[in-house]
């Protein structure tokens, strides 16, 4: 894969602005440092009696949005809603090029850039003096679940990923499986993020022409290096992201003998917004088993 060896150092982690709190936790604007670059993400912090250890700590990778129109408390908030009134800090970073986030949006499939803002979004919210750093779990949804799993095959200290209609494949099964339906790719994604396909094949020529670099790349090749348990849900009315990528990775994560938990809903979208409740609350519990209660 490529290299991820951020500059996990100086992350000056900054309360920016403090939001209107919620129902039983607190709301932040934060920022850090990620290769020299200002971040933004979007911080909750549980009220009442802080755990000895600190709260445990979910680390929150968004789905790809047109970073022009990308605004950090308009986004997947019921999601981060959820963890956060059941004892979780929750840390969503702004990729570069987000929001106020400095740096270019260059994508997520042919650059390491947005895991790295990730990876030093993970050091970051360590800094935070009530946030327990050995307590800590990753969700990702869509472009985030890609995110996720190449997190959580290069560090050791994520104790359980969750992943949402990830993009979660191989690349060669991304280069010839995936064709996002048309209407839902919006006309301004920039160029060089669209592009990854012919980027990545200019570099490395077909897969069938160079497997073994093809693998290299892939967080699948990697599998036996999972930092922890994964926990997958898809809906199979899913026309942004394949359904048969969170079938195929659990069979992965199986025969690499990792462990893994696979729930599948009939007609669902990309959101999985009809069994959303279900959805979440099975997640929650996820972390609750693997982050939270983990000894």
């Amino acid at each position: 894969m490529w290299s991820y060896e951020a500059p996990l150092r100086d992350m000056q982690f900054v309360i920016e602005e403090v939001l209107e709190a919620g129902s039983n936790y607190s709301r932040y604007y934060t920022s850090y440092q990620s290769e020299g670059l200002k971040i933004y993400a979007y911080m909750t912090v549980p009220r009442g009696v802080t755990p000895a250890t600190g709260w445990p700590v979910v680390v929150f990778n968004h789905g790809y949005i047109p970073p022009e129109i990308y605004r950090s408390t308009e986004r997947y908030i019921a999601y981060a809603d959820a963890f956060a009134r059941n004892g979780y800090i929750v840390f969503r970073p702004d990729y570069r090029g987000h929001a106020f986030s400095e740096g270019d949006a260059r994508g997520a499939y042919s650059s390491p850039d947005y895991v790295l803002d990730v990876l030093n979004a993970l050091a970051s919210v360590k800094q935070w003096p009530v946030a327990d750093p050995e307590r800590i779990g990753m969700w990702g949804h869509s472009m985030g679940g890609y995110i996720t799993l190449r997190a959580m095959v290069v560090r050791d200290d994520i104790k359980a990923g969750v992943i949402w209609a990830g993009v979660i494949a191989s690349y060669p099964d991304m280069l010839t499986n995936w064709r996002r339906n048309q209407n839902t790719v919006p006309s301004t994604i920039p160029q060089n993020a669209r592009r990854w396909r012919t980027v990545l094949v200019e570099e490395f020529g077909a897969p069938e022409e160079n497997p073994e670099r093809w693998a290299a790349i892939s967080a699948n090749s990697y599998l036996d290096e999972l930092s922890g348990p994964v926990q997958l849900h898809h809906g199979t009315a899913d026309t942004s992201v394949p359904v048969e990528f969170s079938r195929t990775l659990e069979q992965q994560i199986v025969a690499a003998g990792g462990v893994v938990e696979y729930f599948e809903y009939p007609g669902d979208d990309h959101n999985i917004a009809g069994y959303f409740t279900p959805a979440i609350n099975e997640s929650v519990a996820f972390f609750d088993e693997h982050v939270k209660n983990a000894e």
